[in-house]
């Protein structure tokens, strides 16, 4: 291999573990929400499984899962006032899940990605115009 091909692979990225209340979290949770079907009661264990799978570069924890699910479930009370649509619970398997099988649902969960890619893009931006190493803006 010339110097030159090794000067276009692309770099290896880090292992990325999700934290609570990260909008990189978010957005990975919501979308996976999005394209999980609705009206049925799914485990958290699932959902975490499925996050992990589909994002091989990430650990996702069922302690984030479930944290990303409940503030979800927050928004959805804030915007609808009621939590019938967004139903989080705990159940003889663990925490189970169900969305409310709606055209309002797919709606909202794509306006939760929305907000969650904006937030991701003003942090990047900050961490773009600080001073990484002293950790000043």
């Amino acid at each position: 291999m010339s110097k030159h091909d090794e000067a276009t692979l692309p770099l290896p990225w880090p292992p990325v573990i999700a934290e609570a209340r990260s909008p990189f979290t978010a957005v990975r949770v919501v979308a996976l929400m999005l394209a999980r079907k609705r009206g049925l009661r799914e485990r958290l264990a699932d959902i975490a499984d499925a996050l992990n799978a589909a994002h091989l570069d990430w650990l996702f924890e069922r302690r984030v899962v479930i944290d990303e699910l409940l503030q979800l479930q927050a928004n959805w009370f804030s915007d609808f006032r009621t939590t019938t649509g967004f139903i989080v619970e705990d159940s003889d398997q663990g925490p189970v899940v169900t969305l409310e099988d709606s055209s309002r649902m797919s709606g909202w969960l794509e306006r939760q990605v929305v907000k969650a890619t904006e937030e991701c893009k003003r942090e990047l931006a900050a961490f773009a115009k600080s001073d990484r190493a002293a950790g000043d803006r």
